[in-house]
């Protein structure tokens, strides 16, 4: 790629042929604020925060849009333009309401953060707003309208990166909002809970759901065993919310942290990732052997199964039947478990901590009961957890590392990996290939399904069979496979899909401020936990087998199937 000499500020900046001045001065480490910018995606100019100065050019430009050309003159800091971006501001603030002290995003705003940036410390404009109700109708998502500075973000994410299009600008000029279809609720939209929303918006006006308070009241109940379990991603994340860099594995700390703040039992998801995997890995085997419905489909992501539910409803035959590994451990807990303990499933209040706020509404699926009592009861966020500890007054990095309880405490690397886009499927065929064959997978690392990659395909040689995998990472890619596989082809056997880019390292209950550098500092941990564990396929945890020969049975039988398998049903949603 040929290479753009241009000066920015009087230093001699080197871009490349394409590059617009905003990337070519983040490559040059020159910082230009922005609102709307999002890496990756086409500019759309709505926020006009990253304004500069070209020699030549007919005033401001947005750096986000304007492209570099040889020999070109920039200047970012000079007295028009940092008015021009203090303007913009004053303007935003002009009617956003003044409730920082209390909102949720206090600290971590953008907009609050660009005020204090600019030296905006007091309202210079005042601006009649237009006061919109909150939606709390949404079992994930919460919505405050007012909050909203219609930088577009969120609407961006849901369509062109998720292809669900659930919200969209309403009305024109002053009178434009964002909203869903028809202006109802996010509970009868086609939001899939994702919070890939909520990630990117600069304000409060998205967030998840909180159950917080809940939590700590069942915590406070003396008559209560409260129980959690942790999913694979967030011990890679959630050292991020207390200053630590992206990818520091803070599993024992967090274990330890989680004693402290009150949990009876601290259980591990990844368990039940290694479970899901013993039944996931029998049901594809069955059906590759006995002519079920190919390709078959992952069922771990709730998002991803809202999205067949509505969008390709056709397809839900070839969806896996077992539960996510949270649901599996809430079957277990209020199963298994509370035999063990000799206690009443409803006494049992069991919490699960996920990086996803689509979890928040798949522990509320009818679906995900026994005799009425739910498999999980309240669902936490990794920013959640965080907030939890801070209210406890509980420092994770502080304490020593404990390891997570039994029955459900011993876990192989391959359950590790379901945190990262590609770590189903790894996992999924190092057991399979042991099933089909009875002999290890001479190599376990499968680099095909690994990375950062939209869509991922690998051919694994088992036996006399060529199985032939894909992985599509965020639904807008799902969305390509699916519509190949409408198509006619016919090739794959077995397709993995996570609803969040990259995976759950990188779902919606995540840190916020995440970039892809982030991101792929979490995946990269998490090979790291694999490349340096000696259990590293899920068919030889021991404790997994003992679950099957004391309570389940065997993968695929009758009470393994009555509790960890479930199934899925067309949804008509307002599109």
């Amino acid at each position: 790629m040929s290479n753009v000499n241009i000066q920015v500020n009087g230093q001699a900046v080197q871009a490349r042929k394409g590059d617009t001045i905003l990337t070519a001065c983040r490559r040059a480490g020159i910082p230009i604020p922005t609102l709307c910018y999002m890496e990756d995606l086409l500019p759309s100019g709505a926020c006009r925060m990253c304004v500069v100065e070209v020699e030549g050019a007919p005033g401001l430009v947005p750096s986000c849009s304007f492209p570099v050309s040889e020999g070109m003159k920039v200047n970012t800091r000079s007295p028009e333009v940092i008015q021009a971006r203090r303007t913009i501001v004053e303007l935003l603030l002009s009617s956003h309401p003044d409730d920082c002290l209390y909102c949720i995003r206090n600290g971590k705003c953008d907009l609050q953060r660009l005020a204090r940036e600019h030296g905006v410390t007091q309202r210079v404009f005042r601006g009649k707003a237009v006061h919109r109700e909150r939606d709390v109708s949404g079992p994930a998502i919460a919505r405050e309208p007012d909050k909203c500075i219609l930088c577009g973000k969120c609407v961006r994410v849901c369509e062109e990166i998720q292809g669900v299009a659930a919200i969209d600008f309403i009305e024109r000029g002053s009178r434009a909002f964002i909203g869903t279809a028809l202006n109802k609720g996010l509970n009868v939209s086609s939001c899939i809970n994702c919070g890939q929303c909520v990630n990117v918006c600069p304000t409060g006006a998205l967030h998840e759901q909180r159950s917080v308070d809940e939590v700590l009241a069942a915590l406070n109940d003396p008559d209560k065993m409260v129980v959690c379990q942790h999913a694979p991603a967030v011990s890679v994340t959630i050292a991020e919310e207390f200053g630590m860099k992206p990818g520091v594995d803070f599993d024992g700390k967090m274990v330890a942290a989680l004693r402290r703040v009150g949990f009876d039992r601290v259980f591990d998801t990844s368990f039940t990732a290694d479970l899901t995997i013993m039944e996931e890995g029998s049901e594809l085997v069955q059906r590759i052997q006995q002519g079920g419905v190919l390709p078959m489909l992952t069922s771990c992501s709730p998002g991803w199964i809202k999205f067949v539910e509505q969008f390709y409803p056709d397809f839900i035959p070839n969806l896996s039947t077992c539960k996510s590994p949270q649901q599996m451990m809430g079957a277990l807990v209020k199963s298994f478990f509370a035999e063990r303990e000799g206690r009443d499933p409803r006494s049992i209040v069991s919490v699960s901590i996920m990086p996803c706020t689509a979890k928040k509404f798949e522990a509320q699926r009818p679906e995900m009961n026994q005799n009425m009592v739910p498999d999980v009861d309240y669902v936490l966020t990794t920013r959640e957890l965080a907030d939890l500890f801070r209210l406890c007054g509980v420092d994770p990095a502080a304490l020593e590392p404990e390891g997570a309880d039994t029955p459900f405490g011993e876990r192989s690397s391959a359950g590790k990996l379901f945190g990262a886009s590609g770590g189903v499927m790894e996992a999924a065929i190092r057991s399979a290939y042991f099933l089909i064959t009875g002999s290890e997978l001479s190599e376990l690392k499968i680099q095909e399904v690994r990375g950062l990659k939209g869509i991922k395909e690998a051919r694994v040689k088992i036996g006399d069979l060529e199985l032939c995998a894909a992985v599509a990472s965020s639904l807008g890619n799902a969305r390509k496979l699916l519509d190949e596989v409408r198509a006619g082809r016919k090739d794959l056997a077995f397709i993995e899909v996570m609803t969040c880019p990259g995976g759950c390292i990188n779902g919606g209950g995540q840190p916020l401020g995440t970039d892809m550098e982030a991101v792929r500092a979490r995946m990269n941990a998490l090979y790291q936990i694999d490349r340096d564990e000696t259990l590293r396929v899920s068919h030889k945890n021991k404790m997994v087998q003992r679950l099957y020969a004391e309570f389940l049975g065997k993968p695929l039988g009758e009470r393994s199937h009555h509790l960890l398998h479930t199934h899925y049903h067309e949804r008509n949603v307002l599109l």
